[in-house]
C-alpha cells in the first residue's frame, strides 16, 4: 500500500523553526525604519516606502515581502497594505502602538536566557548568572514599564471592569509590582473613590507616578518602594493586585507573598492576579503555556500555573474560595480569590 504526499515527512516545520530568529528581527527592523507607520500615512509601494524610510528599494521590498508572508503586512498589485493588528499595533500614530515594546522584549536580559536552553533544561531555571530578571531592582522593569504600558492598557481597562463593575464604592487597593502602573491607575479612573498605593522598585515607581499624573489619579495615588517581600503593605485593603508578578517565583514562594496579602486585605477583600494560565494539560492554550519557558529560561524558578495550582497556593495561604475569569482578547487570565 503506496503512502500518500500528505504522509510523507516533512523537514519544513524543521526549517521554519530553526530560522525563526529572522522573523523577529523582521518586525524589528519593520518598527525601527517605520515601515507600518509609512503603509499607513500613504506610501503603498516599494520605491514610495524607500523614500519616506530612508532605505533601498530592494531592501524595502524584500522586508515588506518577509512581513507579508509573516501575515504582518497585505501586498495587491505590487501595493502594500496594513493588516487590522499592524493598523492598531505598529502605526506609530496608533494610540495603541506597540513598537516601543521591543525595547523590553528585545533586550539582552530576555534574549540571553533563551541562547542558554539546554542548560537551563538540565538546572530546571535560568543558566544566566544571578537571578536572571528578578535581581533586586534590575534596571530592565524600567524598560518593561515604559515599554509595556500601551500593550498593557486594554488589559487594565477590562479587569478593572471585571473586577469592580459598579464603580461607586470606595476601594483602598494595592498594587504590587505595580510596573507601569495601569491596572491600579484604571482602578482610580473609573472609580473616583478609589485609592491606590504601588508597590515597586523606586525607578519603576516613578514611570507609574508618571502615568498617574496623566490619567488625572495622582492625588489618589501614593507609592511604597521596595521589593514587595520585604517592605510593610499595611492593613485594611478591599483589593490587592498581583498583575504577572508570581509567574517568577516557585510555588512556594508564591504561597508566602499570598499569605502576606491575605494578611494586609480587610474582611471580605480581595486577592486579584492576572497570570498566563494554561490548562491542566499544559499545552493548551498555546501562548499561555508556552509561558512556561520563558521562566524556565529568565528566572531561577519561575513558572506558568494551571488554575489549580493558583488555587492551592491561595487556599494554603487562607483564601476562601478563587474563581478563574478570561480576559480576552488577551491570553491571560484573572483569579480572584476572597477572604
Amino acid at each position: 500500500m503506496s503512502t500518500s504526499a500528505a504522509q510523507q515527512p516533512s523537514p519544513q516545520l524543521f526549517f521554519q523553526t530553526i530560522n525563526a530568529h529572522m522573523r523577529t528581527e523582521a518586525l524589528k527592523a519593520g518598527i525601527e525604519l517605520e515601515v507600518f507607520t509609512a503603509i499607513g500615512e500613504g506610501n503603498t509601494t516599494a520605491a514610495e516606502i524607500a523614500k519616506r524610510c530612508n532605505a533601498s528599494e530592494k531592501g524595502i521590498r524584500v522586508l515588506c515581502d518577509y512581513l507579508t508572508i509573516m501575515e504582518m503586512l497585505t501586498k495587491k498589485d505590487g501595493h502594500y497594505g496594513l493588516t487590522l493588528d499592524s493598523s492598531v499595533f505598529l502605526d506609530k500614530r496608533s494610540p495603541a502602538y506597540v513598537g516601543g515594546a521591543t525595547e523590553f522584549m528585545c533586550s539582552p536580559m530576555l534574549t540571553e536566557g533563551s541562547k542558554h536552553m539546554t542548560e537551563a533544561v538540565r538546572k530546571g531555571g535560568t543558566a544566566m548568572e544571578g537571578d536572571g530578571t528578578i535581581g533586586p531592582d534590575h534596571p530592565v522593569w524600567v524598560k518593561f514599564a515604559r515599554g509595556m504600558a500601551p500593550m498593557m492598557a486594554m488589559p487594565a481597562q477590562l479587569m478593572a471592569a471585571l473586577v469592580d463593575p459598579s464603580a461607586d464604592q470606595k476601594l483602598k487597593i494595592l498594587d504590587i509590582a505595580a510596573g507601569h502602573g495601569l491596572y491600579g491607575i484604571n482602578f482610580a479612573t473609573r472609580n473616583k473613590q478609589a485609592e491606590v498605593t504601588a508597590l515597586d522598585w523606586k525607578a519603576v515607581l516613578e514611570v507609574a507616578k508618571e502615568n498617574a499624573q496623566k490619567m488625572g489619579v495622582s492625588d489618589r495615588y501614593k507609592t511604597i518602594e521596595g521589593s514587595a517581600f520585604d517592605v510593610e503593605f499595611g492593613t485594611g485593603y478591599d483589593l490587592v493586585l498581583l498583575t504577572n508578578f508570581l509567574h517568577h517565583f516557585d510555588a512556594p514562594t508564591c504561597e508566602t507573598l499570598y499569605r502576606k496579602v491575605h494578611a494586609a486585605l480587610a474582611d471580605g477583600g480581595r486577592a486579584v492576579t492576572l497570570e498566563f494560565v494554561p490548562n491542566d494539560d499544559r499545552v493548551t492554550p498555546p501562548d499561555a503555556a508556552g509561558f512556561s519557558m520563558m521562566m524556565l529560561v529568565g528566572t531561577p524558578s519561575g513558572d506558568a500555573y494551571t488554575f489549580v495550582e493558583l488555587e492551592r497556593m491561595a487556599a494554603n495561604a487562607g483564601f476562601s474560595r478563587s474563581t478563574i475569569h478570561p480576559l480576552p482578547p488577551s491570553i491571560q487570565s484573572v483569579v480572584i480569590s476572597e477572604k
